[in-house]
């Protein structure tokens, strides 16, 4: 069970990542990318940054090195802009759950057609 601070912090870093991506990061491999959650160890020193991305693989993998390759300005960011003890190391990760919904749903539609 996360605590309320553990919370509160991953939606405050959330929005901040957010904000970096959409508004200062001129980075073109990472323009369809959206945040979908944050999750942090109990200590806030690590947190996992899970995201999606519009477009077939390879805009998945080019979006994935965008990403990587800002880490480092987003960690600073953080760092300046949440008030933490440390600055948590930040580690990318595709969420692929999105997709995965949408291709159930469209199983789920063909099977009521067929029915």
């Amino acid at each position: 069970m996360k605590s309320h601070r553990v919370e509160k912090a991953c939606k405050l870093i959330w929005r901040h990542i957010t904000e970096l991506i959409h508004r200062e990061i001129k980075d073109p491999r990472i323009g369809f990318v959206t945040i979908t959650a944050v999750e942090s160890t109990p200590d806030l020193r690590s947190i996992k940054v899970f995201f999606s991305v519009l477009g077939d693989n390879k805009s998945k993998k080019s979006a994935t090195l965008g990403l990587k390759s800002a880490t480092g300005y987003i960690r600073r960011e953080i760092g300046q802009r949440v008030r933490l003890r440390f600055t948590p190391e930040i580690q990318f990760k595709l969420d692929e759950s999105i997709e995965r919904g949408v291709k159930i749903s469209s199983l789920l539609d063909s099977i009521k057609e067929n029915v």
